[in-house]
């Protein structure tokens, strides 16, 4: 039985009482609909899509806020302008129709890199990708069932959202039905309707997301969508949906005895394998490592990736032992999670061995470079979900010196730089996850702050990106959660170099995969200069400068630790690792090169300190984990926040002072 099975007993129930007709409830909710500042009077248009969720519930009797709740776990209520999700859903109601929207999703790795990161051990040539399943599951077909039951044709639910509402209301309203349950005005005799909606083919994961959806009733939410339609879901804090109706679903159950998360999510388990193989003379291994953490070393970091397949692929990748791992796999259509490698273990996801071996791995379902290809709410929720639970175990501070984007992982040598991956990339919303994450990102000092945190308004912030189709090609307009870098304080200035990234020079670009100068919400940066609406950071060696006008602010004031050159020193070296010196290597362990990146960190510069840590290196080359060691030196390291990549500084060669106020 899995950890997120079934709640028993019989708890107060909806204080709605059933004689509550559906038009009812909608006088209830628009009530505060109307309660909005008279600014938004002159804006009729804004409360379009609420009628039309009313006007749905009461056409197929569904409550309101069950209708509600499941598009708000869904999209959040976006249309995203009739662009599919990562899995092939459409519209408030995420209506799938995965055969017309993954028909052109990119497959793209965006890099070459050694997952493993250890030149002790490299990993040979990568299979290709695993075929997709010749038949789709019917949780990315339901647009069509829709387009049957409602009479609408499909172009419509997938582009009109008023009609993907009452695509989503039939297919609720069929599910009742099937289930044998009557059409009832309270919210809590729709749990199995709710958790069928899901397309989830195991009784956890079905259940994991039905108790999502009435957590968002429960606790209720107000929002604008990406079109300004104002949405209101009021809070019902005393509903208890009847949970014993996920026992006629009919679906397998799971168990989770092996799994790693929460009691409030969907997780299975889906082991990947650690075995020998024969290849030709040689006899290889893969596709993780034996270890012992965290007794044998701390886990620091938890890392979020984004797939570049669909789950299907994503779980035959995971399980073909010549490929590589990671603990985690989310699917995006319900936030199901599966876990493939304990946490003890060594996962090869990240490109860079020392952060592997202190690292969990977290892959999402999604491509970096499709924009519109949204991220689902319930997906977010049960990500962030998982990263809280992770963070308590493990004592890792949320903030974004320990949660990081694979693209914020460095290279661990000059050479192994330009293969880095970019995803999750510049379109994942940092600032929603933090507050999913209950650790919201704020100023924390003046507005004269030595430090600023990078947070710009998601929805509202469209830089320019190319080449998420074609080269050079303006990809669409998307939210970001990215800024640019500038060498001065206008808009036409050329952008920063990052000589790792180009080592001739060349110019850094707009393309959706180069991160050369980019700055990521959440990040910290030492302040090098204000201008008008500019401020300036450093940033890889040199002084960098993003727009940040105060009626739209991109950053914040933050305080903290920064670290300089020690007195003396014109430059320093940065490291892509933080490995012990020669001496600390015991015999038949050989000495890994420190490797200074080809960066330096400049006399009069400052860069915010994340964490310190012990030179650290885990030696595991072998099948037989009892031949692994963990090798730890006296030398010590600052990580710091250098460009859009974390780095390392020996503590012995930089001073540490306090930054803001």
């Amino acid at each position: 039985m899995r950890r997120s099975a079934l709640l028993s007993g019989t708890s107060i129930r909806s204080r709605v009482p059933r004689a509550v007709t559906v038009a009812a409830l909608g006088a209830l909710l628009f009530p505060l609909v109307s309660a909005t500042p008279p600014a938004m009077a002159s804006r009729p248009d804004a409360d379009a899509l609420q009628r039309a969720f009313a006007d749905a519930a009461e056409q197929y009797r569904v409550p309101q806020r069950v209708l509600l709740g499941v598009s708000y776990l869904q999209s959040r209520w976006d249309a995203h302008r009739g662009a599919p999700s990562v899995s092939g859903g459409y519209g408030p109601m995420h209506l799938t129709d995965a055969v017309t929207a993954l028909a052109e999703a990119p497959h793209h790795s965006h890099g070459s890199e050694d997952p493993r990161g250890d030149t002790a051990r490299t990993i040979g040539t990568l299979p290709e990708e695993a075929p997709e399943p010749a038949e789709l599951p019917a949780r990315l077909r339901t647009l069509e069932r829709a387009a049957a039951l409602t009479g609408i044709p499909a172009r419509e639910l997938r582009q009109d959202p008023a009609a993907n509402v009452r695509g989503g209301a039939a297919l609720l309203a069929a599910a009742q039905r099937k289930l044998g349950l009557p059409s009832s005005g309270d919210p809590a005799d729709w749990y199995g309707a709710v958790a069928r909606y899901s397309g989830a083919d195991n009784a956890s994961a079905a259940a994991g997301y039905a108790d999502e959806v009435f957590e968002v009733i429960r606790s209720g939410q107000r929002r604008t969508t990406d079109s300004g339609q104002h949405i209101v879901l009021p809070a019902l804090p005393d509903l208890a949906p009847d949970r014993a109706q996920a026992g006629r679903l009919g679906l397998r159950s799971t168990a989770s005895g092996e799994t790693e998360c929460p009691r409030s999510v969907s997780c299975e388990w889906i082991p990947a394998p650690y075995e020998e193989w024969q290849d030709g003379d040689k006899t290889d291994y893969g596709n993780h490592d034996k270890a012992d953490r965290p007794r044998s070393q701390k886990i620091d970091y938890i890392i979020v990736h984004d797939t570049e397949a669909t789950w299907e692929t994503t779980l035959k990748l995971v399980q073909d032992p010549k490929y590589v791992s990671w603990q985690y796999s989310l699917r995006s259509s319900d936030g199901h999670i599966a876990q493939h490698v304990r946490n003890k273990d060594v996962g090869w996801h990240a490109g860079n061995w020392f952060v592997n071996s202190k690292s969990v791995g977290l892959e999402h379902e999604g491509f970096l470079a499709a924009p519109d290809a949204w991220y689902t709410e319930a997906m977010y929720r049960t990500s962030a979900r998982l990263v809280r639970y992770l963070a308590k175990r493990y004592d890792i501070p949320l903030d974004r010196d320990h949660i990081l984007g694979h693209d914020n992982v460095p290279g661990s040598t000059a050479g192994a730089i330009r293969g880095m991956h970019t995803d999750p990339g510049p379109y994942w919303d940092w600032a929603h996850y933090f507050r999913l994450l209950g650790a919201p990102l704020h100023p924390t000092a003046g507005p004269r702050g030595g430090l600023v945190t990078i947070l710009p308004e998601y929805r509202l912030h469209q830089p320019v990106y190319t080449g998420c189709k074609k080269p050079g090609e303006p990809c669409p307009p998307h939210g970001s959660a990215a800024v640019r870098l500038h060498t001065e304080p206008r808009e036409d200035a050329p952008l920063v170099k990052d000589i790792g990234l180009r080592p001739d020079g060349g110019d850094s670009t707009t393309g959706v995969n180069d991160t050369g100068a980019r700055a990521s919400t959440g990040q910290r940066y030492a302040v090098a200069g204000r201008q008008g609406d500019w401020t300036a950071i450093w940033y890889l060696g040199q002084k960098a400068w993003f727009h940040n006008p105060p009626q739209q602010p991109t950053a914040v004031p933050a305080k903290g630790l920064v670290v300089t050159p020690k007195e003396g020193a014109a430059d320093i070296p940065v490291y892509g690792r933080a490995y012990p010196e020669p001496d600390a290597y015991p015999q038949g362990v050989p000495v890994q090169p420190l490797s200074p990146l080809p960066y330096r960190l400049l006399a009069g510069q400052e860069y915010p300190v994340g964490l310190k840590t012990a030179g650290e290196y885990y030696y595991a080359v072998t099948f037989d984990p009892t031949q692994h060691q963990v090798v730890r030196g006296k030398q010590t390291y600052f990580q710091i926040q250098f460009g859009h990549r974390v780095a390392f500084v020996k503590a012995d060669d930089v001073t540490v002072r306090r930054s803001g106020s």
